[in-house]
């Protein structure tokens, strides 16, 4: 199955632990949804026509997807589970999981979390300009 993360779990040495040996298949970004940190000051996605996500995509077997359920606190309704299309230098991938906060209440990041997704970007080589945006993310609606 195939994930995209877009936060923390970009992060190849957390991934190692969540899911050890799940591989890296490609950076890829989801279109018409915009980045945000939520009032709980961990990242999520909304839908913002026009605006995109960067993140990476991942291969992760169904005991992967349960260890991830927990540690996004699915069952808790912290986060829902959605399939997504994104799209990779080479091709669009379509029922992709992702993860998306039930609280899209923006607020300031958790002390630390805003780095590690700015180091895990920069790691992917993300687009300059998006790490940017993740550098600069202030919003604190």
């Amino acid at each position: 199955m195939k994930y995209f993360a877009y936060g923390s779990n970009m992060d190849v040495a957390q991934m190692d632990v969540r899911c050890p040996g799940a591989p890296v298949q490609a950076n890829a970004k989801l279109n018409d949804f915009r980045f945000v940190i939520n009032s709980r000051g961990v990242a999520s996605i909304v839908d913002a026509p026009g605006s995109v996500v960067h993140g990476v995509l991942w291969e992760i077997s169904p005991s992967d997807e349960r260890t991830l359920d927990r540690y996004e606190g699915v069952r808790k309704g912290l986060y829902w589970k959605t399939t997504v299309t994104v799209e990779t230098s080479v091709r669009i991938v379509d029922d992709v999981l992702t993860y998306a906060a039930t609280d899209s209440n923006e607020g300031p990041p958790r002390s630390g979390y805003q780095e590690k997704i700015v180091a895990a970007a920069k790691s992917h080589e993300l687009p300059s300009v998006y790490i940017e945006e993740l550098e600069g993310w202030t919003n604190l609606a």
